[in-house]
């Protein structure tokens, strides 16, 4: 299916890199001459020395912000883990290309653009301007019975990561998000959560579209069983990520991860969305652990297993707004936020330039 060879993710492992630490120390330096007591900004100086560092100390005005939203099916929905039919996932999708989605008044709002990429609907679209059509197959498999993806299609779904962050580097963008599209999801990402951070997956698995008690019991069962099924030595040792993507993820989560290891190979400041974006990085800094320097987290999603993937990773949300939606949305509401911290940093005067006096102690 692809266009990229599979040696693209070997390649991109191989060059993805550390920040710099000595421009960390000069941003910091920097705030702390700025007309403010230091550290008054709170976490806005954080995030600012975070962008500083991977820009290389310097970044061009007006900041270029783009989001991929990555849509696809999951097999794993025919055991009533969502409280949605499966059909909602190619109907979001049109949602999308008709302008009417949370995540299209968002960017449009904050001047982000806006791709949608069908990695995996078990629909056909017709031609448009704003959608990507990258179909690896048509569904994931019932994860609670055989793995989710074979191989080969793991490997293309990760190409189709790679394509869309070369596609932001080539046009220049310095902000990037991934939000994603997929009913059945938060059960492959509540499943990949266990599995990362040995977390129970009754302390991972939240209500995912809105289930009630008895059915969250339910989707509790069918990722034990999963992770029981396919990953057998989960609860006491390191799971290899990409079997754990492979047999418990979904296409699009494996999408969202090449696009972060891509990103950040490119040094892009990628802003992760919630529960299910997170997972996917969570899996790409397990690859590449330098890519942990290149995120900042946008939320904090109200499904349980966020908050232990955040921990896992060591990344801390700018918001939290008791949000649980996806589709990119928290990672763009943060983006003005990122944008004003690094403005700050480049425009604000320092106590010399301006001509203020110092604290005296």
């Amino acid at each position: 299916m692809s266009d990229i060879n599979s040696v693209s993710l070997h390649e991109t492992l191989a060059h993805v890199r550390p920040v710099t630490g000595d421009l960390r120390i000069e941003a910091n330096q920097r705030l702390d001459q700025l007309t403010k007591p230091p550290g008054s900004l709170g976490q806005l100086e954080a995030i600012a020395a975070q962008c500083y560092t991977i820009a290389e100390g310097s970044w061009s005005a007006p900041l270029r912000k783009a989001a991929y939203v990555f849509a696809a099916d999951h097999g794993v929905t025919q055991e009533g883990v969502s409280a949605y039919p499966s059909a909602v996932t190619a109907q979001m999708v049109e949602n999308f290309l008709r302008g009417g989605a949370a995540i299209n008044v968002l960017a449009r709002l904050h001047g982000v653009q806006l791709t949608i990429i069908d990695v995996g609907v078990d629909a056909d679209f017709p031609n448009h301007g704003a959608l990507w059509q990258r179909k690896v197959r048509r569904s994931s498999r019932n994860l609670r019975v055989e793995p989710a993806m074979s191989s080969l299609e793991l490997t293309d779904a990760l190409n189709v990561g790679l394509e869309a962050a070369e596609d932001a580097h080539s046009r220049g963008m310095h902000l990037v998000a991934a939000g994603e599209m997929g009913i059945g999801n938060t059960t492959a990402a509540s499943a990949l959560a266990a599995a990362l951070t040995r977390q129970s997956v009754e302390a991972v698995t939240g209500r995912g579209t809105g289930i009630s008690s008895a059915a969250r019991q339910s989707k509790q069962q069918v990722i034990g069983e999963a992770l029981d099924r396919h990953l057998p030595q989960w609860r006491s040792e390191t799971v290899a990520p990409l079997e754990a993507l492979r047999c418990v993820g979904g296409l699009e989560i494996a999408a969202m991860t090449g696009f972060f290891l891509g990103a950040a190979r490119h040094r892009k400041i990628i802003v992760v969305d919630g529960f299910i974006a997170t997972a996917a990085a969570a899996v790409a800094v397990a690859l590449a652990p330098p890519v942990r320097d290149y995120l900042l987290a946008g939320h904090r999603s109200e499904e349980p297993g966020h908050t232990h993937l955040l921990h896992h990773i060591g990344i801390t949300p700018i918001l939290d707004l008791r949000m649980r939606l996806g589709e990119g949305t928290g990672a763009v509401l943060a983006m003005p936020v990122i944008a004003s911290a690094m403005h700050i940093l480049t425009e604000m005067a320092t106590f010399a330039s301006a001509g203020v006096s110092t604290a005296n102690a």
